[in-house]
Formats: C-alpha cells, structure tokens, sequence
C-alpha cells in the first residue's frame, strides 16, 4: 500500500529458550500488513499468539532480527496498564510528552485543555492517579498519547482490565476521539465483540508462531454500537467465522502443547 501509515514487511520475531530444541523460540513469522491514513485496524488472536510483540515492534520497543517495519511518524502507545506518573496530576501527566518536545508552557496546557474537554476529564484536571478511577486513568493515558501527536496510535488491549459497563463507554469515546483526530489505529485485543465494535479491518492471528491467517473487513455503517449491530444477520455470521478460527487455533495450540 502505497504511503501506508504503518507498513510491515516479512517479520519474523524469536526469542531464547532454553527448553527449545533449536534454543529458540518463534514468537512471529512472516507478517505482513498495512494500515492506510486514518484506518483502524484490530488484531485478534488466542492468547500467546504474538498480538503484544507485534505492537511493540511496531512501536519501536524491541529490535526485530528480520523484516520490516516503516511508520509515517512515531507511533503513540496506550497499554493495558495505564502508566501513569502518580505524583503527577492528570493535567500534567497529558501535559508530559508536550513538556518532553519542547512545546512552551502556555501552548501545552492550552492543548491539555482541548485533549481534557475531548476526554471527558475536564473537571479531574488537578487529581492525581489515585485519586481517580480506573476508566478515567484509561482516558488519561489515552489524552497524554493523544499529546503525542503521532500519525498512529497503537493500543495493547486498553479496556481490557475494565469491567463491561466501562469498557463500552469508552469504546464509544475512543471511537468519537478517533473520529475527530484521523488516525491510524493498530488495536490489539483479544475480544470479537470489540473488534466488530471499532475495526474498520480485523486481522486474525495463528497460535504460535503468529501469522496472519485472514483478513476481514467489517461491513457495518458508522457509527455502531453493539445493540445494532446484534440485530443485523451480517454479525453471528462474521462472529461464526472468527469465534470458528479462533477454536481451531486454540485447539492447535492444545495439539502442540
């Protein structure tokens, strides 16, 4: 794809492991996949099949011995874990990667204001951490990446740990984020009903050695929520199709255990 956002060429990852014969292990082999401006893509796959590499090599957090990766601009990164400094205020944890390039005082808390109204933090602007819950932490995290003011947005199951009611309010936010600002999006997660929720494409993953093993791309109109989408037949087929994937790669898993 040409100018892809995010492009990824014949990557192939392994790691030491001394109960392997060969001393190591493959973690992913020859994955290929672009992402185009503003595009949002979700990866879904059984547990340790690679999701998690994958996004820290695109992120640049560890070196590939193969392959290729070619990001537009530095990518910004949310976890599962929010990561947020907790002796800083929630103004200034978003305010931090402003701070680290340079941008003035003025300009930078002028832009955290914009990224609090846009993530419904306004009026938590001077709590700490601590102080706040565990879905507002997810949305700071989300404004200080955001702040980051990269091309692309990668994401490692960010409402996972998140109890259900949470998890969909921000989802819908994310979506609305998203919608404003035009990134590219690489969400990782492990969740059918999510992927169908915010992927504009969803990329299934092998168990280890994680490959792509099917592409789909998810024909419902925006915007969605899940209601809707649970009433169009199109669903519990798309649904059928990756849960049915999603079995055969767990029962392979099981096989080569």
């Amino acid at each position: 794809m040409p100018n892809a956002a995010v492009s990824v060429r014949d990557l192939w990852m392994a790691y030491p492991h001394s109960e392997s014969t060969s001393g190591i292990r493959i973690v992913l082999e020859e994955i290929s996949l672009d992402i185009a401006d503003g595009e949002f893509v979700c990866v879904l796959g059984p547990s340790g099949c690679g999701k998690s590499t994958l996004l820290r090599l695109v992120a640049g957090l560890e070196n590939h011995p193969r392959g290729s990766i070619t990001t537009r601009s530095r990518p910004s990164v949310v976890f599962q874990e929010h990561g947020l400094f907790p002796w800083l205020t929630v103004t200034e944890n978003i305010a931090y990667p402003l701070k680290l390039r340079g941008v003035s005082r003025a300009k930078r808390f002028q832009e955290v204001d914009a990224l609090l109204q846009m993530v419904g933090l306004a009026d938590f602007a001077d709590y700490y951490p601590g102080q706040i819950s565990g879905g507002m932490r997810q949305r700071t995290s989300v404004a200080r990446a955001l702040a980051d003011d990269g091309d692309v947005l990668l994401m490692d199951e960010p409402f996972g740990a998140l109890d259900e009611q949470t998890r969909i309010s921000l989802q819908q936010e994310l979506l609305s984020i998203w919608g404003q600002t035009s990134k590219a999006v690489l969400f990782i997660t492990h969740s059918v009903d999510e992927a169908l929720l915010l992927a504009d494409r969803v990329l299934v993953m092998s168990t280890r050695p994680g490959q792509i093993i099917e592409e789909i791309t998810v024909p419902f109109d925006r915007p969605r929520d899940l209601v809707t989408l649970r009433q169009d037949t199109r669903y519990s087929d798309i649904t059928g199709q990756l849960w049915n994937l999603l079995g055969k790669e767990a029962t392979s898993d099981e096989h080569a255990a």
